[in-house]
C-alpha cells in the first residue's frame, strides 16, 4: 500500500550567520544547525573555530572571497548549495555577521526559493553593532546621538563608492563596512558636503578577536592614522566616539588600542 504522505526528496538549507568573530558570539539556533548539517559551505570571515563543531562526516566547502584573487562567484556559491540540497543533504551556508547585512543573503534566498529548496534564516551579530561594542562606541546615545546609519563603503564600477553623500554627512553617526580601501575618499567626500573636519572618527580592526585594534581620530586624519590598517574593519564617525576611552570594556583583553588624541578642549565630552 502505497504511503499517503509526501517525500520531500530535497534537502534543506540554513543560512547562518557566524557573528563578528569571536566563536562564542555565534547564537544557539545557529550552532546547533551547524551540528546537525552534512555540508557546510563556508567563507571568509566565517569563523574557523566553529568548524570543529561540525559532525565527523560533513562536509566542508570553502567559497571564500579573497580581495584581489580569484575565487567563487556567487553564481557558483548558488549551484553548490542547489546540488548539495537536491542529494537531500543538510547544508549550513555559514557567513560572517549577519546574511541580512551586507552578506548576500537575500540573494541566496531567493535563488534556493526560486528552485523550490526550503531554506532557513538564522541571524548572526552583525559586525556593525559589534564591532563598536567592542571599541566603547554605542551607536545610540541619549542627547548625543538619536540613531545611526550602515553602509558600504565597497566601490562601484564607477571608481567611486556609490553613496547619498549630503545625506551621510548630516548623520549623527555613520558606520562604514568595507571601507578601508576607500576610507580617504569617504572621508574627503563627508567634509565635501558638509560634514565638520574635527568629527570623531574610529576604525576597529578585527574586532571581538583577542588582537583587536583600534585606532581612534578625526575625520580629517583618520585615514592617515589608519594606513597600515586592513580589513576586515569597521568605521566609525560621529560624536559617540568619544566615549570610547570611558567604555572600553574590552582594553583589558590585551588588544592594541591607539588612544584618542588632538582634539580641542571644546570637544570633550559631556555626558547628557
Amino acid at each position: 500500500m502505497q504511503s499517503s504522505y509526501k517525500i520531500n526528496k530535497y534537502g534543506k538549507v540554513y543560512l547562518v550567520g557566524a557573528g563578528p568573530g569571536d566563536p562564542d558570539l555565534i547564537t544557539v539556533k545557529g550552532l546547533k544547525a551547524l551540528q546537525k548539517a552534512d555540508v557546510v559551505v563556508y567563507d571568509r570571515l566565517a569563523i574557523p573555530d566553529l568548524l570543529h563543531e561540525v559532525a565527523g562526516h560533513a562536509e566542508l566547502i570553502y567559497v571564500g572571497k579573497i580581495p584581489g584573487r580569484v575565487c567563487a562567484s556567487q553564481q557558483n556559491i548558488n549551484e553548490i548549495l542547489l546540488q548539495k540540497a537536491r542529494e537531500g543533504k543538510t547544508i549550513v551556508r555559514l557567513k560572517g555577521g549577519d546574511p541580512f547585512v551586507f552578506g548576500r543573503g537575500g540573494e541566496e534566498a531567493r535563488f534556493l526559493n526560486s528552485h523550490g529548496i526550503e531554506f532557513e534564516l538564522v541571524p548572526g551579530i552583525s559586525s556593525a553593532l559589534s564591532a563598536p561594542m567592542f571599541a566603547g562606541i554605542p551607536l545610540t546615545y541619549r542627547n548625543l546621538s538619536r540613531s545611526f546609519t550602515v553602509v558600504t563603503g565597497h566601490v562601484q564600477q564607477s571608481g567611486n563608492p556609490d553613496l547619498d553623500w549630503e545625506r551621510l554627512a548630516g548623520e549623527e553617526t555613520l558606520v562604514v563596512l568595507m571601507g578601508m580601501r576607500n576610507l580617504n575618499h569617504i572621508a574627503h567626500q563627508l567634509m565635501v558636503h558638509g560634514k565638520a573636519p574635527e568629527t570623531p572618527a574610529a576604525v576597529i580592526h578585527k574586532a571581538t578577536y583577542a588582537d583587536q585594534t583600534v585606532i581612534t581620530g578625526t575625520l580629517v586624519g583618520i585615514s592617515e592614522k589608519a594606513v597600515h590598517i586592513s580589513s576586515p574593519s569597521v568605521i566609525v564617525f560621529g560624536e559617540v566616539v568619544l566615549m570610547s576611552d570611558e567604555l572600553d570594556w574590552f582594553a583589558g583583553s590585551g588588544h592594541t588600542r591607539d588612544q584618542l588624541n588632538g582634539f580641542p578642549a571644546e570637544k570633550s565630552l559631556e555626558l547628557p
